[in-house]
């Protein structure tokens, strides 16, 4: 596969590497403020060139790549992977307490429901 001389348009880049579906994806992202090169706001036309980091918000978290090798035309996703070094940290894990449940019209829980429902919580 020949590489592109000199630069790529930073959402032809971003469909290539397969971070978007489609190439229009990764334009709009571009518009809505969702990509970033080298810490300010990237339009769709802007280019990369190898070295120049690119930060992406997806799904509520950021993903900080650098781009080490320019392809301009959509390939497979291991030789995707390739074209970038990724640097985004590990992702919090979160965990989400589990509220306790009561059937629908057991009425108001007794004293021992109570303190069962807060040893459960680790109230105790």
């Amino acid at each position: 596969m020949p590489e592109p001389a000199g630069s790529v348009r930073v959402d032809a880049w971003l469909w290539a590497v397969r971070l978007y579906k489609t190439r229009s994806a990764a334009t709009a992202a571009c518009r809505a403020g969702h990509v970033r090169i080298d810490g300010n706001p990237a339009k769709a036309a802007q280019t990369v060139v190898p070295g120049t980091t690119v930060r992406v918000r997806q799904e509520g978290f950021d993903r900080i790549l650098e781009v080490t090798r320019l392809i301009a035309k959509r390939v497979g996703a291991p030789v995707a992977q390739q074209c970038y070094l990724d640097h985004t940290p590990a992702r919090p894990r979160v965990v989400v307490p589990q509220v306790p449940v009561r059937d629908r019209g057991a009425g108001r829980p007794t004293k021992k429901d109570r303190r069962e429902m807060e040893r459960l919580r680790g109230r105790d």
